[in-house]
């Protein structure tokens, strides 16, 4: 199960780190995923490591500039244009190395060159508990990665044994479509946000919490893809909730899961075509999740005939006393027009918030 999270969060692009004891096999996973997927894997231990192993060492080059030169490690990932980049025994570093690594790990730069987008980025740390040697990470280094918990079940240590350690059953690869209903799944966490505004940022008071999985802007992203790729591979629930909890904490993962199993929501496709059928919930939650869907399905395929349908359901809301709710839903919709579209009678209500937005004329 660990490593089905986590290679499901490496495929989106996202940095994942592998919590676990020392001996779990952590490492050995990293080096056989490389193995399997004929990827290079490159290894660097934090804890021997200096700042400039990352942030690149400074030299004086011969028109008396100064450039950031990076190192072996790094140019032989952008020269293979693809693999993984294990950073390995991160809690082992001190706050100056893992200053070093924040820009590695969240844009690939090291020194003055970028790694390819095709760089899987993982790292690998111990709990602070398990020897006075491991550093608390860093909430702004925290918050850049997808926090896997590394455990070893004994059934599945007794099958690795059988099997040396194949690692085969353990991994889905994503179709290449898997963005597919990604616009959906940011509309259901903007909705989500919209009912929530203070989970959008909840950094914990606690260093030692800070220094793992919080909700920011910047997780939220990764839910919208580690979510978009779980079920683009019909990942089960407990994955779910191992991918949610990985980015934004255990109490703010539940809690969503639990928000979205009681929307109920309809179809966006029926109501878009039929747009009478819209009923306007007692929940104000819920009646913008349905707005929002019906704004995504529209702009995925934006026709005349939607285009119209689709402000004819905002329009419902408005007049029926949401007017609030139905304004980003509205004002997302209008940035979608195309020459082509015309402005509809339904359009009428959001008027003035499209005008002062300049979004009509």
């Amino acid at each position: 199960m660990n490593g089905k999270s986590a290679f499901i969060g490496v495929q989106t692009g996202t940095p994942t780190i592998l919590w676990g004891r020392p001996g779990t096999g952590k490492t050995s996973w990293v080096k056989q995923l490389g193995e399997l997927l004929n990827l290079p894997v490159e290894v660097v231990i934090a804890s021997i490591r200096e700042p400039s192993d990352f942030a690149g060492l400074p030299i004086i080059t011969k028109d008396d500039n100064v450039r950031l030169a990076p190192p072996d490690w790094a140019k032989r990932l952008q020269e293979a244009g693809e693999g993984i980049l294990f950073l390995d025994e991160l809690s082992t570093a001190p706050p100056a190395v893992q200053s070093a690594a924040l820009r590695v790990v969240q844009e690939r730069a090291v020194g003055d060159i970028y790694l390819p987008d095709n760089i899987w980025v993982i790292a690998a740390a111990n709990p602070t508990d398990t020897s006075s040697g491991t550093w608390t990470l860093s909430a702004a280094l925290a918050n850049r990665f997808l926090h896997i918990d590394w455990h070893v079940a004994p059934g599945a240590w007794v099958e690795g044994m059988l099997t040396d350690w194949s690692i085969s059953s353990d991994i889905a690869r994503l179709p290449d479509d898997w963005r597919g209903i990604n616009e959906q799944m940011r509309s259901l966490i903007a909705s989500f946000i919209q009912a929530r505004p203070a989970l959008l940022l909840d950094q914990p008071d606690n260093a030692d919490q800070a220094g793992r999985a919080w909700p920011s802007p910047r997780t939220w992203e990764m839910v919208s893809l580690v979510l978009t790729a779980a079920r683009s591979i019909g990942a089960d629930d407990e994955v779910e909730i191992a991918l949610l909890s990985g980015c934004i904490g255990n109490g703010p993962a539940s809690e969503f899961l639990v928000w979205e199993r009681n929307l109920d929501l309809p179809d966006p496709e029926s109501l878009l075509a039929k747009p009478s059928l819209f009923k306007i919930p007692k929940r104000g939650d819920q009646t913008f999740a349905i707005l929002s869907a019906v704004v995504t399905a529209a702009k995925g395929k934006l026709t005349k005939g939607r285009w119209n349908k689709a402000w004819e359901i905002l329009a419902k809301a408005a007049n029926g006393g949401h007017a609030d709710i139905a304004a980003i839903p509205a004002k997302t919709l209008a940035r979608a027009r195309t020459d082509k579209l015309p402005v509809p009678d339904a359009i009428k209500a959001f008027l003035p918030i499209l005008q002062a937005a300049g979004l009509l004329g």
